[in-house]
């Protein structure tokens, strides 16, 4: 017998009464949620100045093709190091649950594109492989994963991730950056998170927290496949 199987069960009288008790919970999470969208909206921007070069399927582009006539853009860093076998399962799992909406994102003004560092014919086969629409991009030879935080060197001893020193001996890390253009063409950083920060960008994991198991995994996620890798 598993510890479910010895759940509480009242009858629906009951069992609305906890239900209310919960939903007051929930409600205070939403405005605790929306005052700090607000406030993650209203921080401080920074210039971006450096011209970033990618590769792409149409060759080389900027950051500011990246946006492709928008003036918001949603960068995924994908932990795709330049001599991997295959793009990192974590974060096929974060690409898996936001490929399907990024129409629904350009209709409000903002673009989506995976950037990883392996080359770009790497990147393009492993996104046909996985049937995914999204835009690709290469940062291979770029500084655009270092400056951004997501990428060391394996000589780089004081790697500094999720805004913190970390002693972790990975050489690629997974993220997401969000940029803004204005009438003049000018790129701002808006915004980066990290680590458990990517969580509210997994719809995946939000159904599995209504469950009675939960996410039912251990930390490493060791569950986990491609979703082309599942028995």
């Amino acid at each position: 017998m598993t510890d479910l199987d010895a759940h509480a069960v009242v009858s629906q009288e009951e069992w609305i009464i906890a239900r209310k008790l919960h939903l007051a919970d929930e409600k205070a999470f939403t405005r605790l949620r929306d005052k700090l969208s607000a406030e993650r909206r209203a921080l401080p921007w920074v210039r971006v100045d450096k011209s970033y070069v990618f590769d792409g399927e149409h060759g080389t582009q900027s950051l500011a093709d990246a946006f492709d006539g928008r003036r918001q853009l949603i960068v995924q860093h994908f932990m795709y190091g330049g001599d991997w076998e295959q793009g990192c399962p974590s974060c096929s799992f974060w690409t898996d649950n936001l490929d399907g909406i990024v129409v629904h994102l350009n209709h409000r003004d903002a673009s989506f594109v995976v950037i990883g560092h392996a080359p770009f014919p790497t990147l393009a086969a492993y996104r046909k492989r996985m049937g995914w629409m999204c835009t690709w991009l290469s940062s291979a030879g770029s500084d655009f994963n270092y400056d951004f935080g997501v990428s060391f060197d394996e000589s780089d001893t004081s790697k500094n991730y999720n805004y913190e020193d970390n002693s972790t001996d990975m050489t690629e890390t997974p993220g997401f950056s969000v940029f803004y253009k204005n009438d003049a063409d000018e790129i701002f950083h808006t915004y980066s998170c990290y680590s458990r920060g990517l969580d509210m960008l997994n719809s995946a994991y939000h159904c599995m927290d209504l469950l009675p198991k939960g996410r039912d995994e251990t930390a490493n996620m060791s569950w986990l496949r491609h979703h082309d890798l599942y028995d």
